[in-house]
């Protein structure tokens, strides 16, 4: 688990509970998918192979646009991206609009364990934000990309990679994960006398309040939202979401949730040989999609030594959004 010290603002968090209809970026938000936002230019771009592969292009060049176009090539049966902020996995090929040569892609390596924020590549491709909207797990996306579409930092770095300063380019996004950005699912009643209490912004982000009582001395594990996703296999990663704070000092000692680059906020993958007992004990038998609060004492996270922020004989608390599970990669204790 990460180190950094973030903070968040209780006032700003509101609600105990995600009611109405479900926030977007999770399992139960709808979406409306324009399946070709501009068929007299998509009409130019033939796009083939197999999914699993890297795609072949066949445009009539010089290829311009003026403006960002998508169609979808094969439209998959998987989870929607409702919230460009979503996490996932794509892979990526990108082609010369004056000669319809391939100029760089992605390893189109199966893995989808590298699980990320789309809303990275969409700051730098403006022109996949509309592209990836409404699309599904398993879709194949021709982009027709404009000269704004692209981020010109974006051009220069790959500059030697054949991107040409100015000019249309052909982008194919291959939709490989999607997770859900938040837990959703069954709001569960738990008796939370002396517990910690959640409580969650409009959007679903979490946060702690600790009450002023004796911390208990055995794990606690309550889960606050059952969602209705996989059970999360033992050879799997979990993908999520968490907030941790002491008990004792009410401070937020890490958060995905947070950047402190400024970047899109990204899940982190963990296995259990890569947290604390506690934490992979509440990770136990949990399904996809939901929330779960851990309480762990000493004996279960860092015992009598000091880690960072935390101090030495310190109760740790958890809230964590679970948001699916990877395969499994062997990784050192972080």
């Amino acid at each position: 688990m990460r180190r950094t010290s973030a903070v968040l603002s209780i006032a700003a968090l509101v609600g105990v509970a995600l009611v109405g209809c479900a926030p977007a970026g999770t399992a139960g938000a709808s979406c409306d998918r324009i399946a070709d936002s501009d068929p007299e230019t998509m009409s130019l771009i033939d796009v083939t192979g197999d999914l699993e592969s890297a795609p072949t292009v066949d445009v009539r060049t010089p290829f311009v646009t003026e403006n960002d176009a998508h169609a979808d090539v094969v439209r998959g049966e998987g989870m929607a991206i409702t919230d460009i902020d979503q996490p996932g996995v794509l892979d990526v090929t990108l082609y010369d609009g004056e000669t319809g040569s391939m100029l760089l892609g992605t390893a189109y390596s199966g893995d989808v364990s590298t699980v990320g924020a789309l809303s990275g590549w969409s700051q730098q491709f403006p022109a996949f934000e509309d592209a990836l909207m409404c699309a599904t797990e398993g879709s194949r996306i021709a982009v027709a990309v404009s000269q704004d579409g692209i981020d010109p930092n974006v051009r220069a770095q790959y500059a030697q990679a054949g991107v040409p300063e100015e000019g249309s380019l052909i982008a194919v996004l291959d939709v490989r994960k999607v997770m859900p950005r938040a837990a959703s699912g069954r709001v569960q009643f738990n008796d939370g006398l002396g517990l910690p209490t959640v409580v969650r912004t409009p959007d679903g982000v979490p946060g702690i309040i600790v009450p002023d009582a004796e911390a208990p001395d055995e794990v606690v594990v309550q889960t606050l939202i059952e969602g209705d996703g996989p059970v999360l296999g033992a050879d799997e990663s979990a993908v999520v979401h968490y907030t941790g704070v002491t008990w004792d000092q009410r401070e937020v000692f890490d958060s995905t949730w947070q950047s402190d680059s400024g970047t899109p906020a990204s899940p982190a993958v963990l296995s259990p040989s890569q947290v604390v007992p506690g934490f992979a004990k509440a990770l136990e038998g949990q399904t996809a999609g939901s929330q779960v609060l851990v309480v762990i004492p000493p004996d279960q996270g860092y015992g009598d030594q000091a880690q960072g922020a935390i101090p030495a004989n310190s109760t740790l608390v958890f809230v964590i959004d679970i948001l699916g599970g990877v395969p499994a990669a062997t990784a050192p204790v972080q």
